[in-house]
């Protein structure tokens, strides 16, 4: 069996186990009985078990339709605004109505931070090679067509202040009472969005003009199992 198709079956196995257990629920000596195979040679693939569900929640977010759509945008300011949109409503949508899996892989990724830090390592370089080259080159395209002003020498810095801006925001409401009640909740989602566009230099002439807009492509007919 070729390494590839090793690699597909341990994840296969690994994702029916994290649904049936949980993260903590499920050992990487489960993991490999489902593959059968052994612990060992389930290392090699991946080392730890918080690598191997990295990889599983990759995989889940490089198969997104939406964020393929959103990846295949044109580098533009267009494309920055709406970058920033979609992840404040992402984030807002799992503060609003948690999915039990959603707040269960942010509990994971924060208590990451005050662990060893493995799980959010991971998933921040899991990240940053889905999403970063599309904000940096759309946010050097939006400094050249002067909607935006440059702002220190590290661009990438400035996703991670935004996607950092949005996961404190979310994390506080995360809870059945929360720690945080934003006032003006309505307007949340775009006074967030106007905060984060702000800060990564976009001019309110910019904001105004792109934000309200419908700037995903649409995804077209959607297409039953008997092809209606």
């Amino acid at each position: 069996m070729t390494g590839d198709l090793r690699r597909q079956l341990i994840l296969a196995a690994a994702k029916r186990c994290f649904a049936r257990h949980g993260f903590a629920g499920t050992t990487t000596k489960s993991v490999a009985a489902a593959a059968s195979i052994s612990e060992g040679l389930l290392f090699k693939h991946f080392p730890t078990k918080s690598a191997l569900y990295a990889e599983i929640l990759s995989e889940e977010c490089a198969a997104d339709p939406a964020l393929h759509r959103l990846l295949g945008l044109e580098p533009s300011t267009s494309t920055l605004v709406v970058l920033i949109r979609e992840m404040v409503r992402h984030f807002q949508q799992v503060a609003d109505a948690p999915d039990q899996q959603d707040a269960q892989r942010l509990r994971l990724m924060i208590s990451s931070h005050l662990d060893d830090g493995e799980f959010a390592r991971l998933i921040y370089e899991k990240i940053a090679g889905l999403i970063g080259s599309v904000f940096i080159e759309s946010l050097e395209r939006a400094v050249e067509a002067g909607d935006a002003a440059r702002i220190g020498r590290a661009p990438l810095n400035l996703f991670w202040f935004a996607h950092h801006t949005v996961l404190m925001a979310t994390l506080a409401r995360l809870p059945s009472v929360p720690c945080l009640s934003y006032g003006g909740a309505a307007d949340l989602e775009r006074q967030i969005c106007e905060f984060i566009l702000r800060g990564i230099g976009l001019t309110d002439t910019a904001i105004a003009s792109y934000l309200d807009r419908d700037l995903l492509p649409d995804p077209g007919p959607k297409v039953t199992a008997e092809g209606d």
